[in-house]
């Protein structure tokens, strides 16, 4: 098990960017994934984007390609969201999760453990 804690939201206007931090501490596997979900009001929890911690290998939800960029620094043990180019539909609480096996999938019931979520909010 390990502890996640995120940061960084905030109230952006369209067009505008933020970056979203994950920071892991507590028990670390050789072998695991990363990943960044979202819920806006009354939809369901999404996939946004994953990265293998040792590998770097990276996925993302085609909603944002081009427009996100995960990624990590394992020295910080620290997982990154940037976001550019933000627009309203982008509001929602994101929430940084780790899943202890080395590919990384959209499924949110195959992630371990769950930081708490911090809101993002895009205003038109």
């Amino acid at each position: 098990q390990v502890q996640l804690v995120e940061s960084g939201g905030g109230l952006v206007q369209a067009g505008g960017s933020l970056r979203l931090s994950c920071t892991v501490s507590g028990r670390t596997f050789s072998s695991y994934s990363m990943g960044w979900f979202r819920q806006a009001p009354g939809k369901e929890r999404e996939f946004v984007a994953g990265i293998n911690w040792i590998s770097n290998y990276v996925q993302y939800a085609d909603s944002v390609k081009g427009r996100f960029t995960i990624s990590r620094d394992v020295a910080q043990a620290t997982v990154f969201l940037q976001m550019n180019s933000l627009k309203p539909e982008d509001t929602a609480v994101y929430y940084c999760a780790a899943r202890f096996r080395s590919t990384i999938t959209t499924t949110q019931t195959s992630y371990d453990d769950w930081g708490q979520g911090t809101q993002v909010t895009v205003s038109s």
